[in-house]
């Protein structure tokens, strides 16, 4: 496939490599943007392994907790303009509300929000806000105390990244600092049982890769692997992470001392994994001009 300049842009910003490796990288991996990170990666070349993670879609990640229950919802706008508009906001919360008693978001879109439909309230928004909005994530959590966190809030209970944790034991103070360190880290999953077995896997490959490329023998090679492994796993996972608060401790034992074991935990950010288009200014300068 043809390898465009935007294409080599996009690799170098997410990755850090120079011009001329992310181009090569490109054109041995037939245009395939994850491999060639990965290749950059093999040969040393990426500074940061990390995808674009553009989240061009505004709105708002509303959260609300009930007993040992707790919901995040993500309600999306064209702009953020719109999601700083108490309507909007009154809109989010109600369906946050609804959505403690909704098991998805194709039954929490059915739910009754004073005499009309979730998804009725939404078609009438559009129609008097004058802006597109979709109702895209339902996220549930359920244990002993479920703590909330809103980070970046516009309004009480709603923002840009909306976390829930359940936790046995311990207070509410642990448990928001908990939330803090995960909206700020991000962990792929609560524990290594929990990590995606193909991402481990795909890890482990692109290790073994950088290991053979040093040229060292296998017995040394597999040792190395180990360690890196163990390594990926701490800082991926929750519970091994060192913690924000206090990096000296995990995020488990730090929650051991509090009194208190994470049992699960739910991030939600507003635009995660929406890509939205973006052309240049100058070309779209010059399309407006021919049209």
């Amino acid at each position: 496939m043809a390898i465009t300049a935007a294409m080599v842009k996009e690799l170098r910003e997410s990755t850090g490599a120079g011009m001329m490796d992310a181009k090569k990288a490109l054109v041995e991996n037939n245009g395939d943007m994850e491999a060639a990170v990965d290749w950059l990666r093999t040969k040393g070349l990426a500074k940061a392994a990390k995808k674009s993670g553009r989240t061009a879609a505004e709105g708002l990640v509303a959260v609300v907790v009930e007993g040992g229950k707790g919901v995040a919802v993500e309600v999306n706008s064209e702009t953020d303009f719109v999601a700083k508009n108490s309507e909007f906001q009154e809109m989010v919360a109600a369906i946050a509300k609804a959505a403690l008693n909704a098991d998805d978001v194709e039954a929490l879109k059915a739910a009754d929000l004073g005499g009309k439909t979730v998804e009725a309230t939404l078609t009438d928004k559009i129609a008097t806000i004058g802006e597109n909005m979709s109702l895209r994530r339902l996220e549930k959590l359920e244990g002993e105390t479920v703590v909330s966190y809103i980070h970046n809030a516009a309004t009480a209970g709603m923002g840009k990244i909306g976390v829930l944790v359940a936790m046995n034991g311990g207070d509410e103070a642990i448990g928001k600092q908990v939330a803090m360190h995960i909206a700020a880290v991000n962990p792929a999953a609560l524990s290594e049982a929990d990590l995606d077995a193909s991402v481990v896997e795909k890890e482990k490959q692109v290790q073994m890769d950088i290991a053979r490329e040093s040229g060292k023998p296998e017995q040394v090679i597999e040792k190395m692997i180990e360690g890196r492994m163990k390594k990926f796993v701490a800082e991926s996972t929750l519970l091994n992470q060192q913690f924000v608060v206090n990096p000296d401790l995990t995020v488990e034992a730090a929650a051991k001392e509090a009194g208190a074991s994470i049992t699960g935990f739910v991030r939600v950010e507003v635009g995660e994994g929406i890509e939205v288009e973006k052309e240049d200014f100058a070309a779209e300068v010059a399309k407006a001009a021919q049209g």
